[in-house]
Parts: structure tokens; sequence; C-alpha cells
């Protein structure tokens, strides 16, 4: 156990972060309910929460190849903390973008660090990534599970209340895990950029997909399914569950096969899932929306273990692509779908992101194993 325990505070600590951005759709039908926000203000937001993250986040990923900053993981769990908290302390528009954006600083803050220091404890393998991503996909999943009921009881105003998993973040971080995060990472061996950079655009197409889907599924379901916030809720949920799984799943499934084949794979299935959820109606479409979310994490893992493979030199500089560009890209899209929800139907403007999946299928099969794997 003691072994394994820098691991478990790094995915912990991945958690906590990744609950905040997970916090964003489902804190949009209440902003909606409450203060009234059309499709193209919601798009506002998940671009707020994205956008800054998607722009900042290789830059954060430089310094770290070039500095240890282990201060960045702590003050960015604050900073997710403090932006949540004043969503609901602020009334205006501009405000509650600022707020959002705060939030999205701080996950581009800690990708970078945190993802760089794993693969110093981790080794680099796809099965110990695979948890340190579960983390990740455990706090997305359990968004819903915290805050709406929060929100639910006591609206946008008790906010407040989810600043507790980040205190819970900063307390682990700082207590257990002060010594992996100064060590350096292997700087051996030759950068592939063509490779790098065909990843880098499998990794957005995939982001497309997912913060698309994730900004706007409740709202698709509850149009589909009468119940309101609470099914809202629970499509955010079930989008954020399959993706624990497919975490995991992604990482065993590349013992047995290498990392692009498995990658090929999910994307083609992911772009079928995603058109059942488009077209299939009632609560059948929930399981539409789990196969998707658990296609499309499937590789989540494997993005991160490829970027630092064909980056061996610069560890922090891929992994602040791989994995947190892989979250934030997709909000610059957000806008465009939300124009198109607005001016025809947000089942129409789902059904844009099929072909963004197969995109992503048809680029992968571009990519290649690399030959050697950088420990």
């Amino acid at each position: 156990m003691t072994k394994h325990l820098p691991t478990i505070v790094l995915a912990v600590g991945h958690g906590t972060v990744d609950l905040y951005q997970g916090l964003v759709p489902v804190l949009i039908p209440f902003l909606v309910l409450e203060r009234h926000y059309d499709y193209a203000a919601v798009a506002g937001f998940v671009l707020a929460a994205t956008a800054l993250s998607a722009a900042v986040q290789p830059l954060f990923g430089l310094v770290t190849d070039r500095w240890s900053a282990p201060w960045l993981v702590p003050v960015s769990m604050a900073a997710c903390g403090a932006g949540t908290l004043l969503v609901g302390l602020v009334d205006s528009y501009l405000a509650t973008l600022a707020a959002i954006a705060l939030t999205g600083l701080g996950v581009a803050a800690y990708h970078p660090q945190a993802a760089r220091t794993a693969r110093i404890v981790t080794g680099g393998g796809s099965v110990p990534m695979s948890w340190f991503s579960l983390g990740g996909s455990v706090g997305f999943m359990l968004a819903p599970v915290v805050a709406a009921p929060v929100l639910a009881i006591g609206g946008l105003a008790a906010t407040p209340w989810l600043v507790a998993p980040a205190v819970l973040g900063l307390a682990t971080t700082l207590l257990r895990a002060r010594g992996t995060v100064h060590k350096r990472a292997s700087r051996d061996g030759t950068d592939d950029w063509p490779a790098f950079r065909r990843l880098t655009a499998v990794v957005v197409l995939r982001s497309i997909v997912y913060v698309g889907l994730s900004g706007f599924v409740g709202l698709h379901v509850a149009s589909q399914v009468d119940g309101g916030s609470g099914v809202a809720s629970a499509a955010v949920f079930a989008l954020f569950a399959g993706s624990a799984t497919g975490t995991v799943l992604g990482g065993w499934l590349a013992k047995r096969w290498d990392r692009v084949h498995v990658m090929r794979v999910a994307y083609l299935a992911a772009a079928v899932a995603v058109a059942g959820v488009v077209v299939v109606p009632g609560p059948a479409v929930f399981g539409f929306v789990v196969a998707t979310s658990l296609l499309l994490a499937v590789p989540f893992s494997l993005h991160i273990t490829l970027g630092q493979d064909y980056l061996p030199s610069r560890p922090g500089t891929a992994s602040g692509v791989t994995l947190g560009l892989a979250v934030s890209a997709g909000g610059l899209f957000a806008p465009v779908l939300g124009a198109l929800a607005d001016a025809t139907s947000l089942p129409l403007a789902l059904a844009l992101l099929v072909p963004v999946a197969l995109a992503a299928w048809w680029l992968s099969r571009r990519l290649v194993e690399p030959r050697v794997r950088i420990p």
C-alpha cells in the first residue's frame, strides 16, 4: 500500500480538479432555469471553462519541462474552488463568465505538472497511467453526485458549499505528495513531432465530441424524457460514469493490443454510439450516453502515454496537450453547437458530432506505435 501511495494521492488530486471541470455541465441547467440564459449563453459558459484552459495549458507544460513547479498543484486546486464559489455569489453574465474561467485556469495549471509527476511515479505504463487518469474520470463522474443535491436544495446561492472538495484535495496533496513533485522525469529519447502533431489533432477531435456532449446532453435528454433538471443531471452522471470504466479498460486493452489499434476501434465505435444518442428516443437514450462516454474514454490514458513517448524529452508539454487540451479544446467548438441549436434544433446540432468522431478514427489510422517506450 505504501508503495502505491504517491499514485493514489495523485489520482485523488486529479479527481478533485476534474470534479470542478465536471461541475460546469451540472451548473448549466441551474443557470438556465434561474437566470433564463439561451443556448448561445450556455455555450459561452462552456467556452469560458475550456478556452482559457486550452490556450494556456501547453504554456504551463513548457514551464514544467524547464523548472520543477510543485506549487502549481495546490494553487490550481485553490483556483478551482474559488471560481466555483464565485459563480453563485455574482449575478451578472460577465462576472459569471469570469468565475467559470477562473476554474478553467485552475484546471490548466494542474494537469501538466501532475501528469509529469505521474510519469515518474508510474513509470509511464499504460495500466498505471490509466489509474491516474481514472482519478480524473471519477472526479467527473462525482460532479453531479456532489453538486446536484446541493444545488437542488439551495440553488446557485449554495455554491460556497462546493469548495469542500478543493479543501480535501489540498490537504491530501500537501500532506502526502510533497516528496514526489520535485523529481525530474527522464529526458532521454528523440522527439517525434510529426507523430505528436497527428496525435494532437485526434485529441482535439475527441475533445470536441466529449465537451460538446457534456455541455448539451443534459438539456437534450431532458427534452426526450420528462423530469426537468433531475433528468438532466442523471444524463450528465451517465456520461461521466461510462468514462470511469472506459479509462481503466483502455489501459488493460493496451496490454493485449497496441495502443494505436485500441484507439482506432474505440473511435469508430464511438461514432456509432453518438448517432444513437441523437436518434434514439425515450429512456433508452441513457444506454447510448453511457456507451459513448465509455468508448471516448478508452483512448484517454493512451493519449497521455503515447504523447509522452512521442516527446520523451518534453513530458510536461506532451501532458499539457494530451491530458489538458484533451478536455479543454472542445470548448472552442461549443459556441458553434449553441448557435446551430438556436438556429435549428439541439438534436441536429449534436448530430454534427458524428462526423467529428469519424474524423478522429480516420486520423488515428495514420498513427504508429512508438518503437521504443521511454520509462
